[in-house]
């Protein structure tokens, strides 16, 4: 009987150790999506401008699910295997703020990533 319940516990527990982000990864990550949802810039996503905050959602959402059931290592990882173009569609996101043409998300993360990534003073 305590063989079957450890196998049972064993199987699942497998899964959420093999999806578990690093801490690191994962700050570095929501604390992406803070910023997306915090920028007041549009999100394009397949055609469409949606707000800053739908586009955090947007991404935060895929992040969750990325996150159940497959390995992110690093904020890169995410954003190349999530947050740079449409899993259905197949088309770029892109991010544009204010007056300045609009970007592919990918390159507006990673210019995020290395902001944050920067020793203060």
């Amino acid at each position: 009987m305590v063989a079957a319940v450890a196998l049972g516990l064993c199987a699942v527990m497998t899964p959420l150790a093999r999806s578990a982000v690093p801490d690191a990864a994962r700050v570095e990550i929501v604390e992406l999506l803070r910023r997306v949802g915090a920028s007041g810039c549009l999100f394009r996503r397949n055609g469409v401008d949606y707000d800053a905050a739908r586009g955090e959602k947007h991404l935060h959402g895929k992040f969750d699910a990325l996150a159940r059931y497959d390995n992110i290592v690093s904020a890169e990882d995410f954003i190349e295997r999530a947050a740079t173009r449409s899993s259905l569609s197949g088309l770029a996101y892109e991010v544009r703020c204010a007056d300045a043409p609009a970007l592919p998300s990918r390159l507006w993360l990673l210019d995020q990533l290395a902001q944050m990534r920067r020793p203060g003073p």
